[in-house]
């Protein structure tokens, strides 16, 4: 539009723009079409684009939305392109999941592989770090799964779609406090101090008094504070 014809008290261009109002019953059968082509695509793509999406889903769920939304807004728009760029979408992400399920490289190159960020009661600082996961992310995740001490934890895993998987200590040893520090009531009511000393930043645990200067054998951290059990 050119400057001149834009004007605050436009209100039909405002509210209904510069197309026949004959449009809006057409826009009604374009919906029910887009809606259907959508149906059938998440259909055709596999029961994975109802659940948590990874990244290929995502990607084909982007790229739909993209697609369908021009023949919604722009009567100069014919339907077909949406439908023939569907159906690109869908062939190449079953093309995709196809080829994944019979090598296991590919399928880490596409969808990316799990990381362990607690292994043994312990933080995996290299992991989290690789994986962008902070600490008190992590602390968050545990404390959602009922876990009040890295003691409680034999394995945090951090799928390749982005959700988290707890695997719990059969066997619960003293443990980082991962209640927060804002909230120390409840940690004193549901925890005892042990005499184990663990590290602050990454949960290794040693037995009895450790000096100030003594390094973490893990992360060469010095920073030390009371296990919980």
């Amino acid at each position: 539009m050119k400057p001149e014809e834009i004007h605050l008290t436009d209100l039909y261009r405002i509210l209904i723009g510069q197309v026949p109002p004959s449009f809006y019953i057409e826009l009604l059968i374009r919906t029910i079409i887009i809606y259907a082509i959508l149906m059938i695509s998440m259909r055709l793509m596999g029961k994975r684009m109802s659940a948590q999406l990874g990244r290929n889903e995502m990607a084909a769920l982007v790229s739909l939305a993209a697609t369908i939304g021009v023949p919604l807004q722009a009567p100069d728009r014919g339907l077909i392109p949406a439908v023939l760029i569907a159906l690109v979408i869908i062939c190449f992400q079953m093309a995709i999941a196809k080829y994944a399920t019979v090598n296991q490289r590919f399928e880490q190159l596409t969808q990316d592989e799990f990381s362990i960020l607690v292994e043994d009661s312990r933080m995996n600082l290299d992991e989290m770090v690789r994986t962008r996961i902070s600490r008190e992310r992590l602390f968050a995740q545990l404390r959602s799964s009922e876990i009040s001490h890295l003691g409680l934890v034999k394995r945090l895993y951090l799928e390749a779609n982005g959700s988290f998987t707890l695997v719990k200590n059969t066997d619960p040893i003293p443990g980082l406090n991962v209640l927060p520090e804002k909230d120390p009531e409840y940690s004193m009511a549901i925890h005892q101090t042990t005499g184990y000393r663990t590290c602050n930043i990454c949960g290794s645990i040693e037995k009895g008094k450790v000096d100030s200067d003594t390094a973490c054998p893990n992360c060469n951290n010095k920073q030390w504070v009371a296990a919980v059990i």
